[in-house]
């Protein structure tokens, strides 16, 4: 579907599994982010890896690929999220089951994601799930979530507006909804930038952490703000998604006493068969989880934590449905429309079916992401 913006701006809008992946794989250099989406993510993301094209979105992705591959990375990350559960987020649930009292899981659980992932990409734990209630830190860790999502909201309702100038001018003059973004991002800057300069006179990359800071700072180029833009979008990337991806999940497993008792049997008889007294479990139990995997995918089938997504088309292009995109355009797909496609998924698509993840053998079956 094409259409035109106020600010006479061009783009399409599709769902096509074909589509994505002709964008995101076969053609993919001809699809960056562009000087539009940069430009009004750029107060907020700087020369992150979610806010560059080109080399500088290269040497990134190398980088973080690099990482990411590494044993050490993963159980740093399996470590930290194994920490986070055991020390924060099981002890308020059991209190609120004990005293018999509701809590916000939305809330238990982005402080329970922001705490995560505050470990991951600085090695530092904001301690927001400590006191009784599910709420803690200190209070410059919790006016810094307060900031990042305010700061978050506001850049991304920049895409909203009819012409591209009124943010631009709003910035200019310093009102509106602009005055309150730069005051978030203030605050946003001076954390980072406070845990950074702290771990960099101390020889950040010699402190023996596993974290993303840590192993950014390995490369002596990296001045102090391109460090604090790279965690910065790891940070973005870890927090919101994590928390909505399971607040989604929970909330469908809630609608379904049918698909939670099957959760709970895997449960039991993998406690059972892997002789497991411990109340967490480790990376390779989780991996015999075939239902509770193909339960959690589903959820984000239909619940796709990034609903949208917009990229830039550099040379005219023509989609492999047909359509014609031309220089400049901007083009997004919809993962939140592709889950409920009849053409994609079938008549059922509405349905929470963990089952069509499984084959008959009841093993998780992977698709093609770009569905």
């Amino acid at each position: 579907m094409g259409f035109r913006s106020l600010g006479f701006t061009y783009g399409i809008l599709t769902a096509n599994p074909a589509n994505v992946e002709h964008m995101l794989k076969i053609n993919f250099s001809n699809y960056p982010k562009g000087q539009r989406t940069t430009s009004m993510m750029k107060d907020l993301l700087g020369r992150g890896i979610f806010n560059s094209d080109d080399d500088e979105w290269k040497w990134q992705r190398k980088t973080a690929m690099f990482e990411f591959n590494k044993r050490s990375l993963r159980n740093f990350v399996v470590d930290t999220v194994h920490s986070e559960i055991t020390n924060g987020l099981l002890p308020i649930l059991k209190r609120a089951a004990e005293k018999g009292v509701k809590v916000e899981l939305h809330n238990v659980l982005e402080r329970f994601a922001f705490d995560t992932i505050c470990r991951v990409a600085f090695g530092e734990d904001p301690a927001c799930l400590t006191d009784e209630e599910g709420f803690g830190g200190s209070s410059s860790s919790e006016e810094f979530m307060a900031a990042l999502t305010i700061a978050q909201d506001l850049s991304t309702a920049r895409f909203l507006e009819p012409f591209e100038d009124v943010w631009r001018i709003k910035k200019f003059l310093n009102i509106g909804t602009e005055k309150r973004l730069q005051k978030a991002l203030s605050v946003v800057r001076e954390y980072s930038m406070n845990i950074i300069r702290s771990r960099m006179s101390k020889g950040i990359e010699l402190d023996g952490r596993g974290d993303m800071l840590s192993r950014f700072a390995s490369n002596k180029d990296l001045d102090e703000e391109v460090l604090r833009d790279v965690v910065t979008s790891f940070l973005l990337a870890g927090r919101e998604s994590t928390s909505t991806a399971l607040i989604w999940f929970f909330w469908q497993v809630s609608t379904r006493p049918d698909v939670e008792k099957k959760i709970l049997d895997e449960i039991k008889c993998l406690r059972t068969s892997n002789c497991i007294t411990t109340e967490t479990f480790s990376f390779d139990d989780l991996r015999d989880m075939n239902y509770l995997h193909a339960a959690i995918t589903e959820s984000m089938r239909l619940y796709p934590p990034v609903p949208l997504d917009t990229v830039s088309c550099k040379k005219d292009d023509v989609m492999p449905d047909g359509t014609f995109v031309g220089k400049g355009w901007f083009v997004t797909y919809s993962a939140y429309t592709m889950g409920r496609s009849e053409d994609i998924w079938g008549m059922d698509c509405m349905e929470f079916k963990p089952g069509r993840w499984l084959d008959e053998n009841g093993v998780f079956k992977p698709v093609s992401p770009f569905r």
